[in-house]
């Protein structure tokens, strides 16, 4: 504790966390780390997947990648440390622990948004201009998204944790969240939080409204490209891709939109928490599941690194 004039400024939080111990919340918790477990082996098993298979070796792929590793980090950033607090009965985390948090899940969150967004335009390349496609999609310029997308994430994670923790924080340390989210961590400061408020709205609209409007304008180009194609199985094959990274999109951003964009009246814990839910956990699993089912290039990667295997060799031989 310290004190700052006659308030008592709290030197460390306690996270409510998500579940008490009461059977349904049991069934519950074991039903999250099953997700864990799939969101571990399934983005693990894409990044394999996608180094070991020189067919994969495309821009496409590249970027799928780098979303399985910010997927892998991102769900290893909040998971191990809520089912930690859950199972010890604590939840105790310290000033520093606190804005370590928001500075990974912020980074992530923020590399996401505009890789999906690069994704998008990718895809679009791809299908508007495919004379010029590995022209304009170079390594390089790959590389180069790849790099922009970390830079700016980790510039809104570092911006956002200095400041949210600048605040004077006092009376209750508990925050009613299962990690340490800026909504549910401003809750507690005991000064005036609104124009930081503002800056977070204007933050919001950068990492998440323009890389949405990039999505939504390369998908509209693509809809009219492949409503132009003559190739029926052209169409097919555009609109399964595009279709995937579409599910994709609406689950993040739309997850991310209605907790970063909303006033701080409107937010209710219990809500928060299943929203958050969404693309801290869900949506980490659901991506290499999307991708790889849809994905024929992806599924025959997979029999062919099983081929390769000893233990699987006869039953596909």
């Amino acid at each position: 504790m310290a004190w700052a004039g006659n308030q008592t400024l709290i030197s460390h939080f306690v996270l409510l966390g998500l579940f008490t111990h009461s059977p349904l919340h049991l069934f519950l918790f074991s039903i999250i780390m099953v997700m864990f477990l799939v969101a571990l082996s399934g983005n693990g098993l894409m990044i394999l997947l996608i180094f070991m298979d020189s067919r994969l070796h495309s821009p496409m792929y590249f970027f799928l990648s780098w979303l399985s590793l910010m997927d892998l980090m991102l769900i290893s950033t909040i998971v191990p440390r809520m089912a930690a607090d859950f199972l010890m009965g604590r939840g105790s985390i310290s000033f520093a622990g606190c804005g370590l948090q928001i500075l990974f899940f912020l980074t992530l969150l923020g590399d996401e948004c505009f890789l999906l967004a690069f994704m998008a335009y990718d895809r679009y390349v791809a299908i508007s201009n495919p004379l010029r496609y590995s022209v304009i999609m170079s390594r390089r310029v790959c590389w180069l998204m790849v790099a922009g997308s970390w830079l700016f994430g980790l510039v809104d994670g570092l911006i956002q944790a200095v400041f949210t923790l600048r605040f004077p924080y006092c009376g209750s340390q508990e925050i009613d969240h299962f990690f340490c989210e800026v909504p549910a961590v401003l809750k507690l400061a005991c000064a005036d939080t609104s124009l930081y408020e503002t800056m977070i709205y204007v933050c919001c609209v950068l990492m998440l409204l323009l890389p949405f409007s990039v999505i939504s304008a390369s998908y509209l180009r693509i809809l009219v490209a492949v409503l132009r194609m003559r190739s029926a199985e052209g169409r097919r094959k555009a609109f399964a891709t595009c279709s995937s990274h579409m599910i994709v999109v609406s689950l993040f951003y739309g997850a991310a939109m209605i907790t970063y964009m909303r006033p701080q009246a409107y937010h209710s814990s219990k809500q928060d928490k299943v929203v958050s839910a969404f693309y801290t956990m869900i949506t980490p699993m659901l991506n290499p599941l999307i991708y790889s089912l849809r994905n024929k290039e992806v599924t025959g990667a997979l029999r062919k690194l099983l081929g390769k295997c000893p233990c699987g060799g006869g039953a596909l031989s």
